[in-house]
């Protein structure tokens, strides 16, 4: 196997996101609920024989020469002592500073097909622990289900969630992740929530799921880049009920299934209707 074409790499949302404490080392402890989402980058990765790790972007951005998907096939070589090499071609839609996990997934798949490329069968385990080490998020996109994620993104325990239809929007502007975890005004000892309380309340539909908890970076995100409030407020004007992703900025609501159509967004604003999955497409790509 020379080359794999038209790999997606899904975004996810935070149905909510509580900071329950903070590690010695500074590294904050979370609790969320992760849900994919159709809304995807594309790889297309091709095996070198010479060990050179190579990118190319398909749409014209800003990403940095030496992004997740480079630092996850070096890593992959390091961790195995592979002499192979890849060209990467990246096909980014997602948007940077939202929240929505696209460098980690862009990651996760990388790794998930140079595992294959390289003929490498590393099990689920081993790549995660590889991906830890390049963002928290890698390991529950490698994982490939819906999950309830503790700690720093290391613990992760696979759910099911009820099927819907989400709008997600990104405006403009960003937020340092690094400045929303440093502020002062962040809330760091929100109470240690249960998996068995969330999947009480949440059963039913994707609008219970989201009225579980709360994002506690949202605040900070907020006072950093306003738009994300005046996204929740251009939401909440049609009915909706949303909150922000992650670190932000974007923000989603649950989709009524008798909702067909939504009022034009402010001119800048990304709006996407996307459908959760499941599971992640390449999610039996790699042996448990």
């Amino acid at each position: 196997m020379l080359r794999l074409y038209d790999l997606p790499a899904p975004a996810k949302v935070n149905l909510f996101l509580h900071v329950v404490g903070r590690r010695a080392d500074g590294y904050h402890l979370l609790q969320s609920v992760f849900m994919l989402i159709d809304w995807c980058d594309r790889l297309h990765v091709e095996r070198r024989g010479d060990g050179r790790i190579e990118r190319e972007d398909i749409r014209p951005g800003n990403l940095p020469a030496d992004d997740l998907c480079v630092r996850a096939a070096r890593a992959l070589q390091q961790a195995t002592g592979c002499t192979l090499g890849a060209r990467i071609t990246l096909d980014k839609h997602l948007p940077a500073q939202a929240g929505l996990g696209g460098g980690s997934s862009d990651a996760a798949t990388a790794l998930l097909a140079l595992n294959r490329l390289w003929g490498l069968n590393l099990p689920r385990a081993e790549l995660a622990r590889i991906g830890l080490a390049l963002g928290a998020d890698v390991p529950f996109f490698i994982g490939g289900r819906n999950a309830w994620v503790e700690g720093i993104g290391e613990h992760i325990t696979p759910l099911s969630l009820p099927a819907g239809r989400l709008v997600v929007v990104k405006p403009p502007g960003g937020a340092s992740t690094p400045d929303i975890f440093g502020s002062p005004a962040l809330k760091r000892d929100s109470e240690t929530a249960t998996i068995q309380g969330f999947a009480a309340n949440s059963s039913s539909n994707l609008e219970a799921c989201m009225a579980f908890g709360r994002n506690d970076l949202q605040p900070v995100a907020q006072a950093l880049c306003p738009e994300v409030g005046e996204c929740i407020d251009w939401l909440a004007s049609q009915g909706l009920s949303a909150r922000m992703s992650g670190s932000g900025t974007a923000v989603f609501a649950a989709l009524p299934e008798s909702m067909t159509a939504l009022d034009e967004a402010p001119n800048g604003w990304q709006v996407r209707v996307c459908s959760n999955m499941d599971v992640h497409p390449l999610a039996d790509w790699c042996a448990d």
